[in-house]
């Protein structure tokens, strides 16, 4: 049996934030942090100064262990140094070969979570070392890096590696859900778009109230938001973007080479229509326009709720 995985990681309850891009906050992971689970930040496109800023800030709101997590699309080695440097012990990684990345962090003595779609992605993880696989359903939002429903994913891996610590990721609702994949053989659930509909989630008000009107149907695997992360497949809610790529004639609306700007950051940096951002907060324009991520969960999505009442409940103690 794998070493229990709340107590590998520190925490109370098998609940996980997921490191929901630009959605994520330190509020946030405090919070879920503070509540027994483990909160993420997302830091894969920060700066070494905005790292330091976004770790500083979250661990004075949190004396708990909280998570940094890094997308290998691209060389993620400085800002790994950075969140190790700055005492951070729990780094996930997803989209790429995290072999790369095991030692400096086996060094720091500090635990590599990796993210897999598939068992030959987790032979993979096992091989390169890292602690814990994090098994990513298709049901899950954002990008997505397989094609295997999560209690089969669940189950194959369990089956080769069964003294490896893993969680389940994808379609994640609600306490029963929770129950759901541990007993396919996760020791906790990650979650994302349950977290997106939080209080303190960086995300804006039309991204959460279409997820919160919305039915598992009313997602779709695509590439369509492809602009700054090409060939990635996502699950996104059905949106003006995906019926304009849609009715396009050339097959491929991303491809475009005329930027159609839809938003703008809160710097008023323009954001193209086909880009891979999510809408937050603090951005103008035309948000529904925007990759909204989201996963089948939202079909028991009906709030937004403190992040911790969400852990609480998620944990079956609300």
């Amino acid at each position: 049996m794998p070493k229990e995985l709340v107590s590998l990681l520190g925490i109370e309850l098998p609940v996980v934030q997921a490191p929901i891009g630009s959605a994520a906050t330190p509020e946030l992971a405090a919070a879920v942090s503070n509540a027994g689970g483990l909160g993420m930040l997302s830091i894969s496109w920060s700066s070494p100064a905005q790292i330091s800023r976004l770790i500083h800030a979250t661990r004075n709101l949190t004396a708990r262990p909280f998570g940094v997590n890094l997308v290998l699309e691209w060389d993620q080695h400085e800002r790994l140094r950075t969140a190790l440097n700055e005492g951070v012990r729990i780094i996930s990684t997803f989209w790429g070969n995290p072999a790369g990345y095991a030692q400096a962090v086996r060094a720091a003595d500090g635990l590599l979570l990796h993210t897999v779609g598939s068992l030959a992605d987790a032979a993979g993880a096992v091989a390169a070392g890292v602690d814990v696989i994090v098994a990513q359903g298709m049901e899950a939002g954002g990008h997505v890096c397989g094609e295997t429903p999560l209690t089969q994913l669940l189950a194959e891996i369990t089956a080769v590696f069964p003294a490896m610590p893993l969680m389940g990721a994808g379609g994640i609702a609600d306490a029963r859900d929770v129950e759901r994949v541990r007993k396919a053989g996760a020791s906790a659930a990650w979650l994302g778009t349950r977290f997106v509909c939080s209080t303190e989630a960086n995300a804006a008000e039309i991204y959460q109230q279409k997820i919160i009107a919305a039915q598992a149907r009313d997602t779709t695997m695509t590439t369509v938001f492809s602009r700054g992360w090409p060939d990635a497949p996502h699950r996104v809610l059905h949106n003006s973007t995906l019926q304009t790529a849609a009715a396009g004639s050339d097959g491929d609306a991303a491809a475009s080479p005329s930027p159609d700007i839809v938003a703008h950051s809160k710097r008023g940096l323009p954001i193209e229509r086909y880009a891979f951002a999510l809408p937050t907060k603090d951005m103008t324009g035309d948000l529904e326009a925007m990759a909204l991520y989201a996963g089948h969960s939202v079909e028991r999505i009906h709030d937004i709720r403190p992040a911790a009442e969400l852990v609480r409940s998620l944990a079956g103690v609300l």
